[in-house]
């Protein structure tokens, strides 16, 4: 394995941290009953950390785990539906959301659960410390526009309560949560949060920049390297509270009753 992707899996799995810290030190937020949910699939799995939720902690791939890469979005076949669907960090990969979920959600088995956590990519600020001025807010409304010269949603996070319940999910919960970006919150938790967060953003920095930027917008190397090292100094600046706005929506698969879905 080459060294950059040693480095890019210590990302993936920092930001798996995050996560998990952010919603509670929970895998998942779904209330699925483990000893009942026998077929799980876990879209954007990243490196497999998140196989440890539902088997014995192990050395390599547990046995009742298996890994697929394959395009989410192009035609499923599947022999057995799943109990509990999980999809997490899919922001910018995604053509069409609403397809994949109803197909998500016709790949249920009847009263399964499914669970989307995403973000939006413009960052938050509540005390007016961020302002359009900055490089890192050009950064992302440029990768904004990136995305959707290229047909993907770069911040399906807000929008997936509606999309889940169109589906059509019952018994749909939406959850919000903020994600410091840098050490700058009050509170040891959220300073700790703020402090990963950072840390994961400035590794990945150049991987989610170069290729989209070049690629898609047309700009040069020197240009980009410009730019992120006016993104990187404002990342570092303890004055600046931005935070990532982080969203977590589940909803079940109820069973037909007389030909029609049992109300929430």
């Amino acid at each position: 394995m080459l060294f950059g992707q040693v480095r890019e899996m210590d990302r993936l799995d920092l930001s798996h941290l995050v996560i998990v810290k952010t919603i509670g030190n929970r895998f998942f937020l779904a209330p699925i009953d483990i000893d009942s949910t026998h077929r799980i699939l876990d879209i954007g799995t990243g490196t497999g950390i998140c196989r440890k939720f539902v088997s014995e902690p192990s050395r390599g791939v547990p046995p009742n785990v298996k890994f697929e890469v394959d395009d989410v979005e192009s035609a499923w076949i599947v022999n057995k539906k799943y109990d509990f669907i999980f999809s997490r960090g899919m922001a910018a990969s995604i053509a069409d959301w609403p397809k994949l979920i109803g197909k998500i959600y016709e790949n249920l088995a009847p009263n399964g659960w499914a669970e989307f956590e995403d973000m939006s990519v413009i960052y938050g600020c509540d005390d007016g410390t961020v302002t359009e001025d900055l490089a890192l807010m050009k950064w992302a409304r440029l990768f904004a526009e990136a995305c959707q010269k290229l047909g993907r949603e770069n911040s399906p996070g807000p929008k997936l309560e509606d999309w889940v319940r169109q589906a059509p999910f019952k018994n749909v919960v939406h959850q919000h949560f903020k994600i410091p970006l840098g050490p700058w919150a009050k509170d040891a938790h959220n300073k700790d949060l703020g402090m990963c967060n950072l840390a994961q953003t400035l590794e990945g920095l150049d991987a989610f920049t170069l290729k989209l930027f070049i690629g898609v917008l047309g700009w040069t190397r020197e240009e980009v390297v410009v730019l992120l090292a006016q993104v990187r100094k404002d990342l570092k600046n303890s004055a600046i509270h931005a935070y990532l706005n982080y969203y977590v929506v589940y909803g079940q698969k109820i069973e037909e009753k007389d030909g029609e879905f049992a109300s929430n």
